[in-house]
């Protein structure tokens, strides 16, 4: 099987090939990691969003490997780079298809907010500050909507008739829709990207009717949820907006 490679990440190699797209993994990578990312994906290729499906699951060269449809087109990080006058038409389709997402319901996937307790608990944070996060995520609102978890740009792909495409649902659960806009928040502004990160804030808070403090409640929770699994540059940043005051 010829295949052409796109992307590399540390323990992850995404290619082109004849049958579709192909994401491979490493040894370091559990199988049973593995199968529950294609299942979560399976999960919401229930609802009838624009996605790549699931073609198989393999092992090629011994490793194993998820196949799906391979989508042609560019990705909209791609094209605001490209496009930087049509920022804000991109924002906005960027800030409606999460909507989109966030109205669906897939029953079947984990719990975002039992996945960021556990996550919180293994954060290299003091007692006092665990508890206190704990505490205050325990008292946000349970609902149960379809969260990404890894919303961003480069994850919609734009196909060549113009149809979006959302990829990459390895991190979907169900949970508070602003917790995913939380995160996406947080990602813009870990690509260095401030003003685009508030920009698209308050974009979705208008358009959802959602009170900016609402989704800043969020904020400290998802940043320290992503600790246990930050690079060694995110830490600081992310051990920043760890705070046990409310959001100002």
């Amino acid at each position: 099987m010829e295949k052409q490679l796109l992307k590399a990440y540390p323990g992850k190699e995404l290619y082109k090939t004849s049958e579709g797209f192909v994401k491979t993994f490493d040894s370091n990578y559990s199988k049973a990691d593995i199968l529950n990312e294609a299942l979560n994906h399976a999960r919401v290729e229930e609802t009838d969003l624009n996605m790549p499906r699931i073609k198989a699951i393999e092992v090629l060269d011994g490793k194993w490997s998820i196949i799906m449809d391979y989508v042609e087109g560019e990705n909209l990080a791609e094209l605001m780079a490209e496009h930087p006058e049509k920022e804000d038409e991109y924002l906005d389709l960027f800030v409606d298809l999460q909507r989109t997402v966030l109205s669906k319901k897939v029953p079947m996937l984990n719990r975002l907010k039992e996945k960021m307790q556990s996550r919180i608990s293994l954060a290299k944070l003091d007692a006092t500050t665990r508890y206190d996060l704990h505490t205050r995520l325990d008292s946000l609102p349970k609902h149960y909507n379809l969260c990404h978890g890894d919303f961003q740009p480069s994850n919609v792909i734009i196909a060549k008739d113009g149809t979006p495409y959302i990829v990459d649902w390895a991190h979907a659960t169900q949970g508070n829709a602003s917790a995913d806009v939380a995160t996406t928040y947080l990602m813009f502004y870990l690509d260095g990207k401030q003003k685009l990160a508030e920009k698209y804030l308050r974009t979705y808070c208008l358009k959802s009717d959602t009170a900016i403090q609402y989704v800043q409640k969020w904020i400290p929770i998802v940043a320290a949820s992503r600790l246990t699994k930050a690079k060694a540059e995110e830490d600081e940043f992310l051990r920043r907006w760890i705070d046990v005051v409310d959001y100002e």
